[in-house]
């Protein structure tokens, strides 16, 4: 049968049959011999074990959400038998993403469980990773406990990177920086991380307008870092911060920026200060000027576009990026 009957059929139940003889027939051999199949978990793997290999993105993708719309009606031990013995990384992924739709549309709440499971304990890393990847984008991050922070401490540095993809996307498209406890879970890992990239991956992509006190307490103790990726990245974070924890992050940027010594560090203490205060920074960051010459212009530009009195953070930072550019 084609492949794309077997697909209408996984994502509605359709049951072709052969109603009567069309119109143009002329004899009895020339009639379509269609049969009703019904949707099976070996039946949907194999076609996409096979469409795999296809060199057309727009049909594995296809292939691959046809898997997820069936999981729902799709028999659940079998299902979990096929997730549980494929060691294929690519199938692996896309059985596993089916046990998170199952979990994500309440057909089986613990199917997520699962696939977390063996993204924390599979022998191969890039079985792991994989099934870190199924994850992405979905409400893992609220129902799987302290599996990231256990995964920043993975020994794959794929497993570690794909995690942080993992924290950094679901909290910019699925909760689009507003859920707070997201973002402490994101804080949480990335300071449990042993891996300064991770680490400073995570927190230089965080919308921290949310964070919670504890969490905006470690920010704070990242500002001590060894490492000064890792710096830079807390002090760009702790200058999204909520007005309660403003004072206190922007005192910590301010005493930093006297005794650090990295260029790059620096420039993001500038930056957090600035995003911290906007217009009333500016006194603050023109004493700074004279501690540190080759920052001068950088400051400078700074102190320019937060005089122009526009309020909306975005905004400022293409303007002042633009004057980078301009220079």
């Amino acid at each position: 049968m084609p492949r794309f009957l077997h697909g209408l059929r996984a994502l509605g139940g359709l049951t072709l049959m052969l109603a009567s003889s069309p119109a143009w027939s002329t004899s009895p051999a020339a009639k379509p011999a269609l049969k009703g199949e019904s949707c099976s978990v070996q039946g949907l793997m194999d076609q996409l074990r096979q469409g795999m290999g296809s060199s057309s993105k727009a049909y594995r993708d296809y292939l691959n959400a046809v898997l997820r719309e069936a999981a729902v009606s799709l028999p659940s031990g079998e299902l979990r038998a096929a997730f549980d013995r494929e060691t294929d990384p690519a199938m692996v992924e896309q059985l596993a993403a089916a046990l998170v739709a199952r979990s994500e549309r309440e057909a089986e709440k613990d199917a997520i469980q699962t696939v977390a499971r063996r993204a924390l304990e599979d022998r191969d890393p890039s079985v792991r990773a994989a099934t870190v990847r199924a994850m992405r984008r979905t409400g893992a991050l609220e129902k799987t406990g302290d599996m990231y922070e256990r995964l920043m401490r993975d020994g794959s540095p794929e497993v570690r990177m794909e995690a942080a993809r993992n924290l950094i996307e679901d909290n910019q498209y699925v909760y689009s920086g507003h859920h707070g406890p997201a973002t402490d879970a994101a804080v949480n890992a990335a300071t449990a991380s042993t891996d300064p990239k991770v680490t400073a991956k995570i927190l230089e992509s965080l919308d921290t307008r949310k964070v919670g006190p504890e969490a905006g307490q470690k920010l704070l103790g990242m500002l001590g870092h060894e490492s000064a990726d890792v710096r830079r990245s807390a002090a760009l974070a702790l200058g999204g911060v909520p007005a309660a924890q403003m004072g206190p992050a922007r005192e910590a940027l301010v005493g930093m920026y006297r005794g650090e010594r990295d260029a790059g560090v620096r420039k993001a203490l500038v930056q957090g200060i600035a995003e911290l205060g906007f217009a009333d920074a500016v006194p603050e960051l023109r004493k700074l000027r004279g501690v540190d010459p080759a920052m001068a212009p950088e400051i400078d530009a700074w102190i320019r576009v937060l005089e122009s009195g526009v309020q909306e953070w975005g905004l400022l930072l293409r303007e002042k990026q633009r004057l980078q550019q301009v220079r």
